[in-house]
């Protein structure tokens, strides 16, 4: 099962023939294009696809839906720095410096480090797939329920961080995202909360219908209050980003890709999840974290990246041990096991030919995402320059499509609607919107390893501290609210201080 550079060789042997060429270019093409729409989304993209797949040969066909996954990662970012429509949960913390970044005129060059960052990243994760893929893959078989919550609680705890100085607010925000997640069946006994017998609400509020709501409704409601001519009115300031930037945003793409790669490896640890730890750690590596927020270049760099790279190191639990980190590698293990390869540690021994040409086809798909994306830069850019009349109902009409998509229900164009409004009145507040996004996403996974873990402990919390790892991450969780605090503290005092020498 371990790396032989033979294997990989013979793998680009594969992976170069023009049938697999063209249909990682394929899935390359169409993942971004899914990326790009809100609503649809990777592992909808590849269900949607794979009876497709059954009509080409097994590693064409496995070639094609890896490239239409980490495509729809990196397309995610598109809409969602020129117009603040997050394609995929993952970009929402891309959306927050890239769009200030698109408003000041440098929707561009925003573009621009979103494609390096991807390549960067996913050269990094892939070089990691081929080289530790059977002792990386250990990790994952460590952790038990009481880790998953430390993880996800220690996540949580960068909901002070991303609340900036408005730290009530933030919290408040936090709250809202909390008690939208508890909405449907418990995950654990399937009772019903919150539905007050309404049917729709059994299956819960859908993720994407509530990120489209906040973000891009909200958007069109702000443009059409303040009568806009067009999206934002700055002009235009180049089409690529700077040797400059490039160094500015170097160094975050590296420490996010090591954070993103290796927090991909665990099984639910999404990018929606590694983008906002990789995104927090930046701010706080940062000299100048003030910039964060307002269109600082390394906060599109570092969620990027660490979206990508965990998009890639999914791919060692899949292949090593069968364990899919997230759903579109769910719907891709069940394209496997429809060609009749069973993942696992014999899938190393029994079809290196396949697994190896899968991997180089990845080398090769990120370099095709680079050369597709790279010169369209320029082409999304200009989205900017389409008077808001025409954009604001074509926002607004793909939005409804979008949220209506996701299971073809009326009802998720109504929760679009209403947290539309809700995202205005925050806005109008202002209320950080990030904290309520990053609750909505770690809630489920955060209740579901709570209530596992005090059935395994009998109802005792201590589990969450006399096991290694989870006590660690309670600890960084602990001493993360600790500086939040004590930052907010500092940064309010000397306001106190003024209010009472007035007084």
């Amino acid at each position: 099962m371990g790396f032989s550079l033979d294997f990989l060789m013979q793998g680009f042997a594969d992976a170069l023939s023009w049938t697999n060429l063209f249909w990682a270019f394929v899935g390359c093409l169409v993942g971004t294009l899914i990326g790009v729409l809100p609503g649809i989304g990777p592992s909808a993209g590849i269900a949607i696809l794979l009876p497709i797949t059954t009509m080409i040969p097994p590693t064409s066909g496995i070639i094609m839906m890896a490239a239409i996954y980490y495509g729809a990662m990196y397309g995610g970012s598109t809409t969602a720095i020129v117009v603040n429509i997050p394609g995929e949960a993952s970009s929402v913390p891309t959306a927050i410096d890239g769009y200030e970044m698109a408003k000041q005129g440098r929707a561009g060059p925003a573009l621009g480090i979103c494609a390096i960052a991807s390549f960067v990243a996913g050269t990094i994760g892939i070089v990691g797939l081929t080289l530790f893929a059977p002792i990386l893959s250990n990790v994952a078989l460590a952790f038990g329920p009481p880790e998953y919550f430390a993880l996800m609680f220690m996540s949580l705890s960068l909901i002070i961080s991303l609340s900036g100085r408005a730290l009530l607010k933030g919290l408040i925000a936090m709250s809202l995202g909390l008690l939208a997640s508890l909405i449907g069946q418990n995950p654990l006994t399937g009772a019903a909360r919150l539905t007050f017998g309404w049917v729709d609400l059994m299956a819960g509020l859908n993720f994407i219908s509530i990120i489209v709501g906040l973000f891009a409704i909200s958007e069109v409601m702000i443009n059409v209050e303040r009568s806009a001519a067009l999206i934002y009115e700055s002009r235009i300031k180049g089409w690529m980003p700077t040797w400059e930037d490039i160094k500015r945003s170097f160094g975050a793409m590296l420490r996010a890709s090591g954070i993103g790669f290796f927090l991909g490896l665990l099984p639910g640890c999404s990018p929606a999840v590694t983008t906002f730890i990789a995104y927090d750690a930046e701010k706080r590596f940062s000299r100048h974290p003030e910039t964060f927020g307002k269109g600082a270049i390394e906060g599109v760099a570092a969620p990027e990246a660490a979206n990508n790279a965990t998009s890639t190191s999914g791919f060692i639990p899949l292949f090593a041990f069968g364990l899919p980190t997230g759903p579109p590698l769910a719907v891709l293990l069940g394209g496997l096991m429809m060609y009749g390869l069973q993942p696992g540690p014999m899938l190393f021994q029994q079809n290196p030919k396949f697994v190896w040409a899968v991997i180089a086809s990845m080398y090769i798909g990120n370099v095709i995402l680079l050369f597709l994306n790279l010169p369209l830069v320029g082409w999304w850019a200009r989205i900017a320059l389409v008077p808001f009349p025409i954009l604001g109902p074509l926002i607004a009409l793909f939005c409804i499509i979008g949220a209506y998509g996701i299971r073809f229900l009326v009802f998720d164009v109504w929760v679009a609607l209403i947290f539309g409004v809700i995202g205005y009145l925050m806005r109008k507040l202002s209320f950080p919107i990030a904290p309520m996004v990053l609750a909505t996403v770690l809630a489920p996974m955060l209740e579901t390893s709570l209530q596992q873990s005090l059935l395994l402990s009998q109802g005792s919390p201590v589990i969450f501290f006399n096991r290694p790892i989870a006590a660690v991450f309670m600890a960084l969780a602990i001493l993360s609210i600790l500086r939040g605090a004590w930052v907010q503290f500092k940064t309010h005092a000397p306001e106190i201080a003024l209010d009472d020498a007035d007084e």
